[in-house]
């Protein structure tokens, strides 16, 4: 066998095999002889049929499965003798199927880039950390009672901040469209979680029956929606006015806290804050630090894989708003929004992947227990979590890439160059 390897755009590769005659006329035979202990023809005695009349009967379907069976088993070594990675399933073209000949066939696919990774101690990255204030706890302590509250029927005109429940109907020019209705539908008027004008048009009003106008917005998700202008019959059924939790003994159990009293409370939120802080930090300085490697790192990736994991997003996003692929047309968040993101996430899995392996990085069973331990201290009862996690094979491997991947921030944090960056708690939502 001999082949050949042609590198078209970017990743993808033709490779070309040739498989000599000898191999298929090996092939062949040894099928024709199987064969011909077992056929049953008229005319011949069990295990006596000439070769010629089993060809010319047998011949065609025969030769199929030699040509199959021969492609099938020189790809994988053709792969290996060119050092070749395929990041696709290929696209067979078979060049040449006459058995006097060469059997011949090419491979179309994409390949797994060859990355070197480049370490440069001039390469920057920022070590966030987060300044909190006491009007930062207050703030959060007001979120906390709002969350908490309870919401009571009124009977004046809805104003912001209220929730009001409604019934609406959409219409563009005059015809429905998918979701354009609700009933009973609950709505926190200055939310902003419907399209614009649609909340702002509800305020002032009282409970009636009335009609409004909304436009969609140009990057709305659902594209065949996008700027265009809607008709909404809404049914203004109930206004409610929120009546904030108070602080004591029922919102310090609703919130599993162990505390007393308002200073306790105050005490614990902060402590609560403060391990947040603590993870977001972690979790900027390492975005700063892989975004600062893919600057230095420059390599393309397979389109194919990028389109997966473009459809895994969104898939994902799908079954957050409870739809699935199969009754969400191609507008609902269309695939094209997601490339962007897509590529970025296949560029840092590659990076990551060579990375491990630059730095020559492992997790052991004793690494393993030590971050089951750490992770177990969340839980009140840690034994049992200990104990549950251990029949969770998935969950085991998440925990060992989360494992790595410290080790590699730690091997990072030594390579790279940081500089300090100083952020406010409130800046967090911006993040």
């Amino acid at each position: 066998m001999t082949s050949k390897v042609k590198k078209l755009k970017d990743l993808e590769r033709k490779l070309t095999v040739s498989i000599p005659v000898e191999e298929y006329d090996k092939k062949f035979q040894s099928k024709i002889n199987n064969i011909k202990g077992k056929a049953k023809l008229d005319g011949f005695r069990k295990g006596k049929v000439p070769n010629d009349v089993l060809e010319q009967r047998y011949g065609p379907s025969i030769h199929a499965d030699v040509v199959n069976e021969l492609i099938q088993s020189s790809y994988p070594t053709a792969l290996t003798d060119n050092k070749l990675n395929p990041a696709s399933a290929p696209t067979i073209n078979l060049e040449s199927e006459d058995p006097k000949k060469p059997i011949s066939f090419s491979a179309v696919f994409e390949v797994f880039p060859d990355i070197k990774p480049k370490l440069s101690r001039w390469t920057n990255y920022e070590n966030f950390s987060i300044s909190i204030s006491a009007d930062d706890l207050d703030l959060a302590i007001k979120d906390i009672l709002k969350r908490y509250g309870e919401w009571s029927d009124v009977s004046r005109a809805s104003k912001e901040d209220d929730q009001v429940i409604i019934d609406f109907v959409g219409m563009i020019d005059g015809e429905e469209f998918e979701g354009n209705s609700a009933k009973d539908f609950k709505l926190v008027l200055g939310s902003k979680s419907m399209i614009p004008g649609f909340e702002d048009a509800i305020i002032g009003k009282k409970p009636s029956e009335f009609s409004i106008k909304s436009i969609f917005p140009d990057d709305y998700f659902k594209k065949d929606l996008a700027g265009i202008e809607a008709d909404f019959k809404i049914n203004l059924k109930t206004v409610q006015e929120l009546k904030i939790a108070e602080i004591g003994e029922d919102l310090f159990s609703k919130l599993e806290m162990d505390v007393k009293d308002e200073p306790a409370f105050r005490k614990e939120i902060s402590s609560r804050m403060q391990k947040e802080i603590e993870v977001q930090e972690k979790d900027l300085t390492k975005e700063s630090m892989y975004e600062a490697l893919l600057k230095t790192n420059k390599f393309n990736v397979p389109n194919v894989t990028v389109k997966e994991q473009a459809d895994l997003m969104r898939k994902d996003a799908l079954m957050r708003i409870g739809h699935s692929e199969e009754n969400a047309g191609e507008d609902l968040f269309p695939i094209d929004s997601f490339m962007e993101n897509a590529q970025k996430r296949v560029k840092l899995d590659l990076l990551f992947a060579e990375l491990v392996k630059h730095f020559d990085l492992k997790v052991d069973q004793e690494m393993l227990d030590s971050f089951i331990e750490k992770e177990s201290k969340k839980y009140k009862d840690s034994d049992q979590f200990k104990q549950w996690i251990l029949g969770q094979p998935q969950q085991l491997d998440q925990f060992k890439m989360i494992a790595l991947e410290e080790q590699l921030v730690e091997k990072l944090e030594n390579a790279l160059k940081s500089k300090d960056k100083v952020i406010k708690f409130s800046e967090l939502s911006n993040k």
